[in-house]
């Protein structure tokens, strides 16, 4: 038997255009109560990245893919890198020799690497109620006259949708420099694409303006909200503020909530008029009646996926808001001002009440994939025995 070990060293976690590195170790292990062993042999050993497509089919009406039936992937012999995965296979890449006609004698193992760039063009990791991209990178692997084994390690891929052209072209003459930073890696740091895209990440989500809204119902003004910027990366924390002091009507009680909004595009869904997916994702709620000011601070996971948009489906991100109000003004307490005992004020048993909501568009970006990695549930490694 021969056991085979995939191990990315980085982490699950990659941006799209990011260069993947794999270490694939092949052992024929020796145990200390086998009293003969003999060599092993692999015929040929290849690797691959592929994302498989699976929809709801009560929710997303794909077309029909006729009749179409491929004889290869009938036989055991033919490498088919999504074979026994349910949907689509969307997207793959060509796939990469790692070795022909390996022997391994006992005790020995030998490790290759595989490295491939992660497609720019595909969508993103994503697992939602209508919608799934999942990504595996497939290493099969074959004995002389027998069927091709395969080994699958997924990993998760993040996708920069929607991000801002640069002001400036980052050359020499405008780029920052360091006399005491050699020249060569000054160049070879700015041919890095991962680095380029997180330094643009990075400023896009550092730039603060604070956006004011007067909160109203048909009654009047209940109270001022403020939300310092609404453009975030993944493991953010939104942080909004309400001032109440400036509002007619009585707030009893408000709530904020993450939500992200699964959209099937119209010539795929199943139903005319089909109802939106709605994903809740963290709320914070609190009491407010005779509050001046408040505040609320929402963390964004770093395990969801940011807004992005495929010919089948989008995804967007809002802020949800709900407020309850009072009919009829409520006076607040009165303390004396010589008065030396404590008093306890009760509210009243009924209140009129009315309550509305009001979404605020927001846009969620990635974040570094090795930050996204510690809150991955991909471990990065697998393995099989053959």
């Amino acid at each position: 038997m021969i056991e085979v070990v995939a191990s990315m060293a980085r982490g699950p976690v990659f941006l799209a255009g990011e260069l993947m590195e794999c270490l694939i170790t092949f052992t024929n292990p020796m145990s200390h109560l086998s009293t003969s062993a003999t060599s092993e042999m692999l015929a040929w050993a290849s690797a691959q990245i592929h994302c498989q497509f699976h929809a709801s089919e009560s929710r997303v009406a794909l077309p029909s893919q006729g009749n179409k039936q491929d004889v290869q992937a009938e036989s055991n012999t033919v490498l088919i890198p999504s074979r026994g995965e349910r949907g689509q296979c969307v997207l793959d890449t060509p796939p990469k020799i790692l070795f022909c006609d390996l022997r391994l004698d006992p005790g020995e193992s030998k490790t290759y690497s595989y490295s491939e760039i992660v497609p720019i063009d595909g969508p993103p990791s994503f697992r939602g109620q209508a919608v799934k991209y999942v990504y595996k990178l497939t290493i099969g692997c074959q004995r002389v006259n027998s069927p091709i084994k395969l080994l699958r390690v997924p990993f998760r891929v993040l996708v920069l949708q929607g991000m801002p052209e640069p002001p400036f072209p980052q050359d020499e003459e405008v780029s920052p420099s360091n006399p005491f930073l050699e020249e060569e890696e000054a160049s070879r740091r700015d041919a890095r694409p991962l680095e380029r895209a997180l330094d643009m990440l990075m400023i896009t989500t550092s730039r603060r303006c604070p956006h004011m809204f007067n909160i109203t119902n048909m009654r009047g003004k209940v109270a001022k909200f403020c939300i310092f910027k609404t453009v975030y990366r993944l493991g953010e924390d939104i942080i909004g503020t309400f001032n109440f002091s400036e509002g007619d009507i009585p707030c009893l009680q408000y709530s904020v909530s993450l939500q992200n909004e699964e959209e099937i595009q119209q010539q795929y869904q199943r139903r005319p008029g089909q109802v939106i997916s709605v994903t809740g994702h963290g709320r914070h709620m609190e009491s407010c009646l005779h509050t001046a000011f408040s505040h609320f601070s929402l963390p964004i996971p770093l395990n969801v996926t940011p807004g992005f948009s495929t010919d089948i489906v989008m995804l967007r991100w809002r802020l949800h808001l709900e407020f309850v109000t009072a009919r009829e003004p409520m006076e607040p307490p009165t303390v004396l001002q010589n008065q030396s005992e404590v008093t306890v004020w009760a509210g009243a048993e009924h209140v009129d009440v009315d309550t509305f909501s009001w979404d605020l568009p927001i846009k969620i970006l990635p974040t570094n994939p090795a930050l996204a990695s510690y809150m991955s549930h991909f471990s990065g490694a697998n393995s099989i025995t053959i």
